[in-house]
C-alpha cells in the first residue's frame, strides 16, 4: 500500500510558513526596546516548563524585567503557540522566532533546516521526558476490535510525520514485523484532526504525543492500543534557540532557562497545583494534565540534557533519513548545554546524575488539592471501593513498562490474589500466556475482588 512522501508533506507545510512569515528578526528593536518571540505547544503538556506553565507563572517576564533594570533595556515577551514543532521551526528559520519548545524528531528537523538555511539552532535544554518512551501512544477508537500493532495491516492510522509519535509508530510498526510505508496507509494531520479523524472513523487509528491519547481516553473517545514505553527507548521534548539571538543576547537565554528552571521546580514541588494551572490555560482536563506532569507522571521534568537523551536523539536520525525528512545531522554539534550549565553552576552535575520517580499507584479525591499514593493496586483497588463517589482519578502503572494509565482505563488481569494492570490489551494477553492461570477481569470485578 502506497502513501503520500512524508518529506513532500513536511517540505509543503515548512514552506508555507516561511512564506508566511520571512524577513525580520524576532528580536528585533532599538537600542533600548527587544521583543523576545518564543514559540511553543500550549496543549502538548510536556513542555510547560518552556511554555503554557511557564507563561502562566511570569518567571520570564519578570526576570527580563529585573535584567532590563541592569542593562538600561525594557524586554517585551511575545508567546506564539502552535499545535505542533514544524511552523515553529519554518518560523525560526525565517527569523521571527527566537526560542522554541518541540519534541525530538522534531527537534532534529529544526536542527537539519537550521544547517540547511544558514539559521543554526541549538539545543539548549529539556522540558519533560520519559526513558523508556511512554509519551507517544497509539490509540483506537473504543469499540474497535483492534488488539494489536499487527492487527494495522491494511488500515489507515493518523499522525503528525516528522512528530516523536510518528517516529513511535515507525519503529513500533517494524518491530511489529510491519513495513511503515507499505502496510499501511499514513494519513498526516494535526493531532486535533486526526482525532476528529479516529471518533468519524476515517481513520482506524491514531498515533500521537502528549497530551492527545490520555485525554482520548480520559473523555472515552479512545483506548490504548500501543503503550510507546515498550520500546524503551527515550522520548524528550527540548527548548531549541537560534545560534545568533543565542550569541547576540546571552543574558536574555540565561533569563530563559532560569525561568525554566524555576517553572521545572514549581511543577515538581506543586504537581497539583501546576496540573491545575495548565488546565486553565489549555482547557485540558486537570486528570489529563497530572496524568502526564503529576509526581511520578509519566513525564519526567528536569531542564538538564542527559546522555541517555542525547544517544537517543542519534538513534532518531536513521528513521528521518529513511524517510528523507533529513540527511545527516551532527547531534553533537546541535546540542549546547551550555548556557544551562552557566546558569545553574554547582547544582548541574547534581541535576545530571538525578535518576526519574517511579510511577505511583494514586487517587485524587474530589475537593482536595493533594493526592493519595497506595503501596500496591491492590490497596488502591480497595480505597476506590470505598470511596467511588469522591474519587476525581485514579492512576495506576504498567505492571511491566510502568507507565501510568487511568485506573478505570487499565486492562486487569488477576493471578491468584494479586491484580495487574496493563496499558493495553495485547501487554495483558502477553503476560496471560506466561503466567498459566492469569486472566484479565473487567474493572468492576478489579474493584470487587479488592474490596
Amino acid at each position: 500500500m502506497k502513501r503520500t512522501t512524508p518529506a513532500a508533506l513536511l517540505a509543503a507545510a515548512l514552506v508555507s510558513t516561511l512564506v508566511t512569515g520571512c524577513g525580520g528578526d524576532a528580536s528585533a528593536g532599538d537600542a533600548t526596546h527587544v521583543t523576545v518571540t518564543v514559540g511553543y505547544q500550549s496543549k502538548t503538556i510536556n513542555t510547560v516548563t518552556a511554555g503554557t506553565l511557564l507563561r502562566s507563572l511570569g518567571s520570564f517576564e519578570r526576570e527580563l524585567a529585573a535584567q532590563g533594570k541592569r542593562d538600561g533595556i525594557t524586554y517585551k515577551v511575545e508567546w506564539q503557540d502552535y499545535a505542533t514543532g514544524a511552523p515553529i521551526t519554518a518560523q525560526m528559520t525565517a527569523g521571527k522566532i527566537d526560542i522554541g519548545s518541540m519534541g525530538d524528531f522534531p527537534l532534529l528537523l529544526n536542527a537539519a533546516r537550521g544547517k540547511q538555511l544558514n539559521r543554526p539552532t541549538r539545543l539548549v535544554s529539556v522540558t519533560g521526558y520519559n526513558l523508556r518512551g511512554a509519551l507517544n501512544t497509539v490509540v483506537t477508537a473504543p469499540q474497535s476490535k483492534l488488539g494489536s500493532l499487527k492487527d494495522l495491516r491494511g488500515k489507515t492510522v493518523s499522525t503528525s510525520i516528522g512528530s516523536a509519535a510518528d517516529g513511535t509508530l515507525v519503529r513500533a510498526l517494524q518491530q511489529a514485523g510491519l513495513d511503515p510505508n507499505e502496510d499501511i496507509r499514513k494519513i498526516n494531520q494535526q493531532p486535533s484532526v486526526g482525532a476528529s479523524a479516529l471518533q468519524a472513523g476515517s481513520a482506524d487509528a491514531l498515533s500521537q504525543f502528549v497530551a492527545w491519547p490520555g485525554l482520548l481516553a480520559f473523555q472515552g473517545r479512545a483506548k490504548a492500543l500501543y503503550d510507546g514505553g515498550e520500546l524503551n527507548l527515550p522520548t524528550f521534548h527540548g527548548v531549541t534557540v537560534r545560534q545568533d539571538f543565542a550569541e547576540q543576547r546571552p543574558k536574555v537565554l540565561d533569563a530563559f532557562l532560569t525561568a525554566q528552571i524555576q517553572a521545572t521546580r514549581y511543577l515538581n514541588e506543586h504537581p497539583v497545583q501546576a496540573a491545575e494551572k495548565v488546565a486553565d490555560a489549555t482547557g485540558l482536563p486537570p486528570e489529563v494534565v497530572y496524568l502526564y506532569n503529576g509526581s511520578g507522571g509519566i513525564a519526567t521534568f528536569d531542564p538538564v540534557v542527559k546522555p541517555e537523551l542525547v544517544a537517543a536523539l542519534k538513534k532518531d536520525v536513521p528513521v528521518l533519513r529513511s524517510a528523507k525528512l533529513v540527511g545527516d545531522v551532527d547531534v553533537d554539534a546541535f546540542v549546547d548545554d551550555g548556557p544551562l550549565k552557566r546558569v545553574y553552576g554547582a547544582e548541574y552535575a547534581e541535576h545530571l546524575a538525578a535518576a526519574p520517580e517511579p510511577s505511583r499507584d494514586e487517587v485524587w479525591l474530589k475537593g482536595e488539592d493533594r493526592t493519595r499514593a497506595f503501596d500496591s493496586p491492590s490497596a488502591l483497588l480497595k480505597f476506590v471501593a470505598g470511596h467511588k463517589e469522591q474519587v476525581r482519578a485514579a492512576y495506576v502503572p504498567d505492571a511491566t513498562t510502568g507507565t501510568r494509565w487511568y485506573a478505570d482505563k487499565a486492562v486487569w488481569v488477576r493471578d491468584g490474589e494479586e491484580l495487574s494492570p496493563f496499558v493495553t490489551v495485547s501487554a495483558a494477553r502477553a503476560y496471560t500466556r506466561a503466567h498459566p492461570g492469569a486472566r484479565t477481569v473487567s474493572y468492576a470485578a478489579a474493584l470487587a475482588q479488592a474490596s
